[in-house]
């Protein structure tokens, strides 16, 4: 069953992230490379340590957002945010410090709490740029996030501090974006 699992929040993951590769490509969707640059350094370190933690398939989802988010930084160099404001770097400079302290930790324990942090951190950018304009982020693709990693959650062999916490961080950010998003939307359209 955790196998059964482990591959429907894969296929979740590809169907989530298609329109958010859809509206890049249209323009209509601006990710914010410094956001998408650590979340690809910090899937694949994530999924690494799941892995070690024994994680097992509910690992895989992790493996297949690492790819992704690699894909997606690739494009938001390209096609992405072009505001970048020292606060955006300020944050990857907390990011990238972090990761430098990620690299001396021994534990996985150690390592999924400072990845959960960083990724809350390199999450700041897209909220900041969200807020400002809530039409520069594709939100089905944040809602697929969510569910993903809820299902993947639920796959787990082992289920631990070390290989939940990281998962279940991004239930609850994504989350949050998305009713951010949306509430900004709605503010944004005014009294009906």
């Amino acid at each position: 069953m955790r196998t059964v699992l482990s591959i429907i929040a894969v296929i979740l993951a590809f169907i989530g992230y298609a329109p958010y590769f859809r509206d890049i490509f249209r323009g209509k969707t601006r990710p914010h490379a410094f956001t998408w640059l650590v979340w690809a350094l910090l899937t694949t370190i994530a999924f690494f340590a799941q892995l070690s933690g024994g994680g097992g398939a509910g690992s895989w989802v992790t493996g297949a957002t690492a790819v992704i988010s690699a894909a997606v930084t690739a494009l938001a160099f390209r096609r992405g945010r072009q505001d970048i404001v020292p606060v955006d770097w300020l944050f990857l400079a907390g990011c990238l410090l972090a990761l430098g302290l990620w690299a001396l930790t021994k534990g996985p324990l150690v390592s999924v709490v400072l990845v959960t942090l960083i990724d809350a951190l390199a999450f700041v950018p897209t909220f900041r740029k969200s807020y400002v304009n809530p039409e520069s982020e594709t939100t089905v693709t944040y809602v697929f996030s969510a569910l993903k990693f809820a299902i993947a959650i639920a796959a787990l062999d082992v289920k631990s501090l070390t290989t939940v916490l990281y998962p279940a961080s991004l239930v609850l950010t994504n989350g949050l974006f998305v009713a951010m998003v949306l509430w900004r939307r709605a503010r944004l359209r005014g009294p009906l």
